[in-house]
């Protein structure tokens, strides 16, 4: 693993405990400059894992707790009268910052959701026909409960897309959550995590995740995965190119956390089901035989060969 991810992961895991592979992922997000969705029941850690990770960066931390009565202008900000100059002035929203927490997004109505696709998609705010820029790095992460369904909206496809990964923390094992319980008795539990990078060694490390090297066979082999899918008939809607470009920038963010200056096929495969899966819709057929996305997209990977597995043959 580099070194510095290795300080980055160790920083956050003296709040989370056990979870080095959700950890990873993030971390991976943010190197390649994408936003990811955490969907978990309720207490698995989810709003502690954003938390520790904007601890653990020299920057501005914002958290939104999104109901159905949260407005697009609280996200986005609004443009006001100044009593004084009798200007226009840009008052800022939530989203004006380094990590965006959106608690809860599926409890946000459709108008509040999409005021986030062009903060996601753009890294810019557009009111009153002024266009602000948003802060560099920028990384949106979301959480939603996929239990509870009364008084949530479903996230739309377009708003789905603009994720990077969607991933899972899932319960923590018996001995993890022996060692959570006793952590969890000291009253500065969750407090101890102070920063340990600055937002410049951030952006330095997204320049050596982006310069690492793909060669082509491991960009057709991206490539053939994402075609997959929209031949399958277990699938109704396919990945789009933006999946195809998701999973090479992960694949390379990935690389670089384990200290690879190159992209290998076990990295693509590492992060494949986290970066494509949310980007599948099902066909009757998939939802009969499988039991979500995730087992859908294994399904299909098992039937294209990798790069080493040609070489082999």
């Amino acid at each position: 693993m580099n070194e510095k991810v290795k300080l980055l992961v160790e920083n956050i895991e003296k709040v989370i405990v056990g979870k080095t592979e959700p950890v990873l992922r993030i971390i991976t997000a943010m190197l390649c400059g994408g936003h990811v969705l955490i969907e978990d029941v309720p207490g698995v850690g989810k709003t502690q894992l954003v938390s520790a990770l904007a601890k653990s960066v020299d920057g501005k931390f914002n958290r939104i707790q999104l109901t159905p009565d949260v407005m697009p202008s609280d996200i986005v900000g609004f443009s006001m009268v100044d009593t004084n100059t009798h200007e226009l002035i840009y008052r800022e929203g939530a989203a004006m910052c380094n990590f965006l927490l959106a608690d809860e997004i599926n409890r946000a109505s459709p108008k509040s959701q999409s005021s986030l696709l062009e903060v996601m998609e753009e890294r810019q705010i557009s009111v009153d026909g002024t266009t602000h820029v948003l802060p560099r790095p920028f990384m949106v992460l979301a959480t939603q409960n996929p239990v509870e369904t009364y008084g949530t909206y479903h996230l739309p496809e377009a708003q789905m897309d603009r994720f990077l990964m969607k991933i899972s923390m899932g319960y923590p094992d018996y001995e993890a959550e022996l060692d959570i319980m006793s952590r969890a008795e000291d009253s500065d539990f969750g407090k101890n995590v102070q920063a340990v990078m600055t937002l410049d060694d951030i952006t330095a490390l997204m320049g050596y995740a982006e310069a690492v090297t793909a060669e082509p066979n491991v960009r057709r082999y991206i490539l053939s995965l994402v075609t997959a899918t929209r031949m399958s008939d277990l699938v109704k809607l396919g990945v789009s190119p933006r999946g195809s470009i998701a999973l090479l920038r992960a694949s390379k963010a990935y690389a670089f956390t384990m200290g690879r200056s190159y992209v290998t096929p076990d990295d693509v495969k590492a992060v494949m089901t986290d970066v494509l899966a949310h980007r599948l819709m099902l066909s009757p057929k998939g939802k009969s035989a499988f039991p979500d996305e995730r087992a859908v997209l294994e399904h299909i990977a098992l039937n294209v060969k990798s790069p080493d597995e040609i070489l082999q043959r």
